[in-house]
């Protein structure tokens, strides 16, 4: 049994080889990425772990960016990353921040990142990770530079696409092997994760199961609506009328996203009436949510706040510290290994 188990850790160590040698770490696990919950206390737990923490910018101004890595850098020495939004107004002095600070990687989101994005980045010294959502686009990035992929899937919590990992990963995973790809989308448990890697991802990104974590700041009603909630419960948001298109967000159902529907029908009544043009109605269904991911995760009004969960939610059930989620994750992955007989 020993010797199936060493060779149960022989194998997943080196399924896993190619995306800790590209981040540096113990494990090829990255933390993904949400705004007012992925700051320096979770970034440097995950690290710490031995997984790779990745700081969410989001809206932040560089000022504070530059506090949120030098507050990181406090509290672990190891490597973690920086997720830029490519549709910040302050991107090029975001980047210039993130090469100042000496920071190891920069993750491009939230659309394709231009050229001279990437070789700002990759000039200053850090590697460049890139969300692709197509197999096209991968090609193009890696072709502009970028030194990794993360493809996500719809299963994931937040802004999201059409298509499920189980697809993209079919997709673009026998196709892009110049570059380390990293599968995000849904993932909770380890044997998922080792299924992945099986298939050629060079490592596993989750947000959700690191988002109830103990070190995470989030609001106690925030865990809590975690740890209850099923899979079923983390939703996206849903477009009334095709003339004002919504941004697809997963998130868990509740009084707010109610509401959001019954917005939506009313701006669209007063456009039909002409009491608004179709630019002010855009607007008005686009501002329902300001603010509301922040009174969700900081204040904890889960009730109308945006309690963004990937479907993987439903296997959160309990808040446990950092470490004890990504040993459970390797744990499990070995236990797959183990009971094949083999190890391999």
């Amino acid at each position: 049994m020993a010797e199936l188990d060493q060779t149960a850790n022989d194998t997943l160590d080196a399924l896993q080889q190619r995306g800790a040698a590209f981040l540096g770490t113990r494990h090829a696990i990255l933390g993904g990425a949400m705004s007012w919950v992925s700051e320096r206390h979770l970034v440097s737990a995950i690290s710490n772990a031995g997984g790779f923490g990745v700081i969410a910018c989001g809206a932040m101004p560089p000022a504070l960016l530059e506090k949120e890595i030098e507050a990181t850098k406090a509290l672990t020495d190891k490597p973690f990353g920086v997720n830029l939004i490519t549709m910040h107004p302050q991107l090029d002095e975001l980047v210039q921040v993130c090469i100042r600070q000496r920071v190891g990687h920069v993750v491009f989101a939230g659309g394709i990142p231009s050229g001279a994005h990437i070789k700002a980045a990759k000039d200053g010294g850090a590697k460049v990770v890139a969300f692709a959502p197509a197999l096209v686009l991968a090609k193009r990035l890696v072709k502009s530079g970028a030194d990794a992929l993360v493809i996500e899937g719809s299963e994931a919590g937040g802004h999201i696409g059409p298509v499920s990992l189980t697809v993209l990963a079919q997709e673009i995973l026998p196709h892009i092997t110049e570059v380390p790809v990293f599968v995000a989308g849904g993932i909770g448990r380890g044997e998922a994760m080792l299924g992945y890697l099986e298939m050629g991802a060079a490592g596993v990104q989750l947000g959700t199961r690191f988002a109830a974590a103990s070190e995470s700041i989030a609001h106690e009603n925030f865990k809590k609506a975690f740890i209850r909630a099923a899979a079923r419960d983390a939703l996206p948001s849903v477009q009334l009328d095709e003339r004002f298109p919504v941004i697809p967000v997963r998130g868990l159902i509740n009084e707010g996203t109610k509401r959001f529907m019954r917005h939506q029908a009313e701006v669209v009544q007063k456009f039909q009436s002409g009491e608004l043009d179709k630019v002010a109605a855009q607007l008005e269904i686009e501002h329902f949510w300001a603010g509301a991911l922040r009174r969700a995760v900081i204040d904890g009004d889960v009730e109308t706040g945006s309690v963004m969960a990937g479907q993987s939610v439903g296997m959160v059930t309990s808040v446990q510290p950092v470490a004890e989620i990504i040993a459970a994750l390797r744990a499990q992955a070995l236990a797959a290994l183990v009971a094949r007989g083999t190890g391999a």
